[in-house]
C-alpha cells in the first residue's frame, strides 16, 4: 500500500502515458455526460466524474470494429485473409469497481479455456488498470446486491482510494508495484488501510433503500430465474414494457453479444465487421429459413435477465451476470432496468 497526495494523483495517469494509450472519465463540456474516452491530456480526466455514459468495455470490445480483411485472387483460386489486431498498450484510468468486475466478465467470456478470441485478446495485452473506489454511491447504482462495488477486489493494477487530502494506492499485480516504486510513493500503513475500510463502509450506508433491499433477496431472485417459477405473467408484463431498442445491452459492462457482417469494399475485396448486437431485436435469434424460437418479445426479455440473474450464468462468470452499474435503469425509456425487473420477481415471489 502507497501513499499520494491528492493534487499529485494525475502524475500516475501522466507516468502511464509515456507508454500507454490513456483512457479515462471525461466530461463533455457541450453535454455534461461523463465518457470514458482516450485523453491526450491526463489533466481531462476526472476522477469525481459520474459513472460514464457508456461502459469502457468499448475499449476492449469496440461497438463496430473490422476484425480482419480478405481478397479473392482470381487467378491463383486463393484467399488471403489479414487480420486486424489493436496490439496497442492501453491504461484504463479511474475504472469504478462495476465497470472493472465488467471487464473481468468479458475476460471469462472471450478468454474462456474453450476458445479464447484473438481480437480482443489483442485488445486486451498489455494494459494497465487503476480502479477507483466509490467512496459515495450514484443514484443509479446497486452494485452492493452484485459484488462488484463500492471497492474492486480483483482485477487492478493499481487501485485508488479517496482519504481526503490523499490517495491510498494498492498495488493488485507486480507491475502496479513497479510503477508505484518508480515514482517513490510513500508508504501507507494500518491506520490507511481502516481509513479506507470505514469509506467503503459510509459508502454502503449511502445506498439507495431499493438497492439494500434487493441485496437480501438477490439470492432468492436467482433461484427463480434460475429454475423458471416465475409465473408468465410477470415476463409478459416486461415484454409489455420494452419497445425493443437494445440500449439496455449497449451500456451493459458485461453484455457481450456481437454480429458479423461482411461488406464488400472492392471486386472481389471485402471487410469482416464485428458490430454490437441485442437480445432485444426480434432478428437476434432468427434461424436460417426465417425461424425464430424467440419472436415474442417476452422470451426475450426473460433471456436477457436470465443472463444476468440465474446461477448457470454465475457459473460460468464466477458472480452474477449483471455488475450493478444501474445503466440499464438509466437508459430503458419502459422502465425495465434490473432493479424494477428485480422488484416486480419478489412481488411474485411474496404472493
Amino acid at each position: 500500500m502507497y501513499l499520494i497526495k491528492k493534487s499529485q494523483v494525475m502524475d500516475i495517469a501522466k507516468e502511464l502515458q509515456k507508454e500507454y494509450e490513456l483512457y479515462g472519465p471525461v466530461i463533455d463540456k457541450e453535454t455534461k455526460q461523463t465518457m470514458f474516452v482516450k485523453a491526450d491530456d491526463a489533466a481531462e480526466i476526472d476522477l469525481n466524474a459520474p459513472i460514464p455514459a457508456i461502459p469502457p468495455k468499448h475499449v476492449l470490445f469496440p461497438n463496430y470494429e473490422r476484425i480482419m480483411s480478405y481478397k479473392y485472387d482470381r487467378q491463383n483460386k486463393k484467399v488471403d485473409i489479414k487480420p486486424d489486431f489493436d496490439e496497442k498498450p492501453k491504461a484504463l484510468f479511474g475504472l469504478r469497481s462495476c465497470d472493472l468486475t465488467g471487464v473481468l466478465c468479458m475476460d471469462r467470456f472471450f478468454l474462456g479455456q474453450e476458445f479464447a478470441d484473438e481480437v480482443y485478446k489483442n485488445h486486451r495485452k498489455n494494459m494497465f488498470i487503476v480502479s477507483n473506489t466509490c467512496i459515495a454511491p450514484f443514484k443509479q447504482c446497486f452494485c452492493v446486491c452484485t459484488d462488484s462495488g463500492p471497492a474492486a477486489q480483483e482485477g487492478y493494477d493499481l487501485n485508488l482510494t479517496d482519504l481526503g487530502d490523499q490517495y491510498l494506492v494498492e498495488a493488485g499485480s507486480d507491475k502496479g508495484k513497479k510503477l508505484a516504486e518508480k515514482m517513490g510513493l510513500a508508504k501507507a500503513d494500518d491506520s490507511h488501510k481502516k481509513a479506507k475500510e470505514n469509506a467503503v463502509d459510509k459508502s454502503i450506508s449511502l445506498f439507495d433503500s431499493i438497492a439494500t433491499d434487493n441485496k437480501a433477496w438477490i439470492s432468492r431472485v436467482m433461484n427463480r430465474v434460475t429454475t423458471g417459477l416465475i409465473d408468465e405473467k410477470v415476463w409478459e408484463y416486461i415484454g409489455n414494457q420494452c419497445i425493443e431498442c437494445g440500449a439496455c445491452s449497449f451500456v451493459c459492462p458485461s453484455c457481450t453479444c456481437f454480429n458479423i457482417t461482411d461488406p464488400i469494399t472492392a471486386p472481389d475485396e471485402a471487410d469482416r465487421m464485428r458490430t454490437w448486437d441485442s437480445c432485444s431485436y426480434e432478428g437476434y435469434s432468427r434461424m436460417a429459413g426465417g425461424h425464430n424460437p424467440r419472436k415474442p418479445v417476452e422470451d426475450r426479455r426473460s433471456k436477457r435477465f436470465f443472463c444476468k440473474l440465474s446461477y448457470s450464468q454465475a457459473k460460468k462468470y464466477l458472480r452474477p451476470g449483471c455488475v450493478g452499474c444501474g445503466r440499464c435503469q438509466w437508459v430503458c425509456p419502459g422502465d425495465i432496468g434490473l432493479p424494477n425487473v428485480v422488484t416486480y420477481i419478489r412481488r411474485e415471489i411474496q404472493k
